[in-house]
């Protein structure tokens, strides 16, 4: 492909056309193209398995690192997790149409709002070739066409997965450019679809922090993002020690290379001498290197010297900053001068200190007593996600139907005319 620019304007040009036809598609109309899509997907497995395997001999050949690798599988059990993550969307409410809010004014006038589409919406993606049925569906049933760019390492999976996604789309009577792949890996594309401000209405990014940075720079469209993954458990004074020490090995080791894993752990003193030597002992069977401060030194075999950096790194892997507070404030106030907004949670058994962590804690997702790996669409009973959100505006958190739709007044008169 060379003349990258005039093909971007026909792959936005095609969007902003189709959006207009799925805007206005019935929610009968976007369940059948999602059944549809599903049935495409089912019917296309082995295929879509062939086409994985040419992408995982290709990073093979590149010597990508393992955990990047593991990210672009395509075996039986991905494929029934999107064709399950397809479904759960297609169940969901629709949100598109939803009138909220209706009153009347004084002028006589009835005002309210109604939920609509954003309209096309550009996503930005790495590694995982689940990302192109996910964000499809999301965008099918929200009413958004979509124009997709995922990576060149899973170039082959991501065309096969469009396709299928295609095929179900069309036999529902819905244009083609509802869902389209940017077909070119050339980087030019990407600052094409990052310039298209008169037909791309937000950019989501999914993908390292090199990705997003670049989005940041050069979009003239707002971007819904987030840029790092800094999260964290605290335990409590009181808390029930096993429920800390499981919560804190899981949401550190049940996956490394995940934005929702945590990057440190805090400890209140009164807990540290009875949880923390058997994270160490945890830890060191999955692997994990400890870097902690020093009272944490103090109880973890083994664990490095923590330097400041240590308490602002998203390791992305068996790396975890241990460090021993003096209670809940102190753990907040940690928390909102080293973390990205993205997920924190506190193990306790104090309702007190319960309600301050939720309430003061600045990120798009609190948790109490629970694993920061369920801080995702599909946890969160969204059916998937396009990307999970740390911003304020226009959405927080993991981002489904709702986060891809925006609202518009609608106003209901009987002749009234304004006198000043």
């Amino acid at each position: 492909m060379t003349d990258i620019s005039a093909y971007m304007k026909t792959v936005t040009r095609d969007a902003r056309a189709a959006s207009r036809v799925i805007a206005a598609a019935s929610s009968e109309t976007k369940s059948r193209a999602l059944n549809a899509v599903v049935e495409a997907l089912h019917a296309d497995r082995e295929g879509l398995k062939e086409s994985n395997a040419i992408d995982l001999q290709a990073a093979s050949e590149k010597k990508l690192d393992q955990p990047l690798i593991d990210r672009l599988v395509l075996d039986d059990s991905a494929i029934d997790r999107i064709l399950e993550g397809v479904v759960q969307i297609d169940k969901l409410p629709d949100p598109v149409g939803e009138v909220t809010d209706m009153a009347y004014q004084p002028s006589g006038l009835q005002i309210g709002k109604m939920r609509v589409p954003l309209g096309v919406i550009g996503i930005i993606y790495e590694s995982r070739p689940n990302v192109t049925a996910d964000a499809a569906s999301l965008c099918l049933k929200s009413g958004n066409a979509c124009i997709l760019r995922g990576g060149s390492e899973a170039i082959e999976s991501n065309k096969a997965i469009a396709q299928s996604v295609s095929r179900g789309v069309q036999r529902a009577g819905l244009p083609a450019a509802v869902v389209q792949l940017v077909s070119t890996t050339d980087r030019q594309a990407v600052g094409e679809l990052l310039q298209a401000n008169e037909l791309v209405d937000v950019i989501v990014p999914r993908g390292g922090k090199g990705l997003i940075e670049r989005i940041m720079r050069e979009s003239s469209i707002p971007v819904i993002k987030h840029l790092d993954g800094i999260c964290h458990v605290y335990i409590d004074d009181g808390a029930d020690v096993d429920m800390a020490v499981a919560i804190a090995v899981n949401s550190k080791t049940e996956k490394y290379a995940v934005c929702n894993a945590i990057e440190t752990l805090l400890v209140a003193e009164s807990m540290a001498e009875q949880v923390l030597p058997q994270l160490a002992h945890r830890y060191g069977q999955a692997g994990v290197e400890l870097r902690g401060c020093e009272r944490a030194c103090e109880l973890l075999d083994g664990a490095a010297r923590a330097s400041e950096d240590d308490w602002s790194e998203e390791y992305l892997g068996p790396v975890l900053a241990v460090r021993v507070v003096g209670g809940v404030d102190e753990a907040i106030a940690h928390i909102n001068a080293y973390g990205s907004q993205h997920t924190d949670t506190i193990v306790t058994n104090d309702y007190a200190n319960t309600r301050r962590f939720l309430a003061e804690v600045d990120s798009a997702s609190v948790m109490v007593n629970a694993s920061t790996q369920f801080a995702d669409g599909f946890e969160f009973g969204l059916g998937a996600e396009v990307g999970i959100s740390t911003d304020k505006l226009h959405a927080r958190g993991p981002v489904g139907l709702e986060g891809l739709t925006s609202e518009k007044f609608i106003v209901y008169g009987n002749g009234e005319i304004r006198h000043r």
